[in-house]
């Protein structure tokens, strides 16, 4: 999770060859890094994207249809949901490119149309516009 030194989660992936020592091992890390630790199974985006990429993908597409102006959505998940950030804006931090990366695993590796990266996110990816990292995504952002 990015920035590391300031996300408080650690979301250790538990594969078929992991034993509970490593386990118990990364939970004391963990522990000592002040971090909180969760446990998923070795599946398609693992617990944190598999909940996130769809919140992120339904706004994309609320942004598409001209349900909401992009700050609109973005306000109604930051006041009405209490995130610390609206999902459009946080799209444009992580990066798109990399948003759509992670639908298309999600896309193909657990066969659902309800992970499929909207168009939008398609064609701004496309045309280069990846977010905060090229100055343009769902916002605009100053170049310094």
């Amino acid at each position: 999770f990015s920035p590391v030194p300031v996300m408080p989660l650690i979301e250790l992936i538990r594969g078929a060859e992991t034993s509970d020592e490593t386990e118990a091992e990364v939970r004391v890390i963990a522990e000592e890094l002040g971090k909180q630790l969760i446990v998923s199974r070795d599946r398609p985006g693992f617990i944190v994207n598999r909940i996130l990429m769809p919140f992120l993908g339904e706004a994309m597409r609320a942004y598409e249809e001209e349900l909401g102006t992009a700050e609109d959505i973005d306000t109604g998940a930051r006041v009405g949901l209490n995130h610390p950030m609206g999902p459009l804006e946080l799209a444009d931090f992580i990066g798109l490119d990399v948003c759509l990366y992670v639908m298309e695993v999600l896309h193909e590796g657990l066969d659902s149309p309800h992970f499929a990266p909207p168009e939008v996110l398609r064609r701004l990816v496309l045309e280069g516009h990846l977010g905060q990292k090229t100055g343009r995504g769902f916002y605009s952002y100053p170049r310094s």
